[in-house]
């Protein structure tokens, strides 16, 4: 325990010194992607009743076309690969994706559900280079909305804790089809307590928009806001704030740009609640399409709730205005992805 402590420590003041050259070069260029979601499979083990992400029979995208999509990415600049799905564990060969992430000098992150995690398969994540791990734990106990449950997943946070090497982060959500909201603040305090870092994200609907959170809803939001210690979450707040009491952000969206959500067919889309636009495939996107879709405003975002998307434009919403309209401001979303409960929150 002490070797993986010591081993830990190491990882994250390496993994520090990448974030802050990321940081660095992402505020001294806009012309490449700082994160990029990247799907190796549609499939999942679970069926949350909120998710529109998943379905239970695609084939895992074989890992010579993933190591090409790392490998474009690459070169159109990407600082941050995160894996997502689906449920991205279920991929035979995601050690082989994360070290091809890795071999390019990106910082590799991964999404999971968590009902996979071994120790075993901790330590080959390990021996693969990731550097993030993020689990979303909806209630405390499993019901028929969602069985990602604490009880469930306790066993598995606790040998991350004794095995894991990675950075790990520990998502608590709040919205309507959660029963009970106080679960949140026993998820995020059993987080902080094996040594993780903790957020709270809000449940959208099926087009990635906010639901506002009833009054006890937003005074838990503020509880275990309030837990999370990383050092741009203060800069956040405002935003995060906003979204809790259903109140619209102004902010510029420079997804497609800065943000890149590339699915299983290896298309690029706006993010996971806007998939069918752009829907250029990756190997023809280019810098031309980074630069266009930088200066183009979404009409979806005042009312987004896809924290990660929001987090990316943190780097550019003090400068350059957004001059293209992608779509009729008073119009729907871009593409509504069927009539499903709300998706992921990430």
């Amino acid at each position: 325990m002490s070797r993986v402590k010591l081993r830990r420590k190491i990882r994250f003041l390496s993994l520090r010194a990448r974030e802050l050259r990321m940081i660095a070069r992402g505020l001294l260029s806009t012309r490449h992607p700082i994160d990029v979601h990247l799907i190796p499979i549609r499939r999942c083990n679970l069926s949350c009743a909120y998710c529109n992400e998943y379905d239970n029979f695609s084939k895992p995208v074989p890992i010579e076309e993933l190591r090409k999509r790392v490998d474009r990415l690459a070169d159109l600049g990407a600082s941050i690969i995160t894996i997502s799905g689906g449920e991205p564990l279920l991929h035979p060969e995601l050690e082989e994706l994360i070290r091809a992430i890795r071999s390019r000098g990106i910082i590799a992150g991964l999404i999971t559900n968590g009902y996979l995690l071994t120790p075993d398969r901790i330590y080959r994540l390990n021996r693969a280079g990731l550097d993030h791990l993020q689990i979303s734990i909806d209630n405390v106990m499993p019901d028929d909305v969602s069985k990602k449950s604490l009880k469930v997943l306790d066993k598995k946070l606790q040998i991350l804790a004794e095995h894991a090497e990675f950075a790990v982060n520990i998502n608590s959500v709040l919205g309507s089809p959660v029963r009970n909201p106080e679960d949140a603040i026993t998820v995020a305090r059993r987080a902080v307590a094996l040594g993780f870092s903790t957020t709270v994200g809000v449940i959208h609907d099926h087009s990635g928009q906010l639901m506002p959170l009833s009054p006890r809803q937003q005074e838990i939001f503020d509880q275990v806001a309030a837990m999370d210690k990383r050092s741009y979450s203060r800069f956040y707040e405002i935003f995060q704030r906003n979204i809790a009491r259903g109140r619209e952000n102004r902010w510029r969206c420079r997804a497609g740009s800065r943000y890149l959500y590339v699915c299983e067919d290896g298309l690029v889309h706006y993010c996971s609640q806007q998939r069918g636009y752009p829907a250029i495939p990756l190997e023809d996107y280019t810098r031309a399409h980074l630069d266009h879709e930088y200066v183009t405003e979404k009409s979806c975002a005042p009312r987004c709730t896809v924290s990660c998307v929001q987090v990316i434009g943190m780097f550019d919403n003090w400068r350059d205005p957004q001059t293209r309209k992608a779509f009729d401001s008073s119009s729907a979303p871009l593409i509504v992805l069927a009539s499903q409960p709300a998706g992921k929150n990430f």
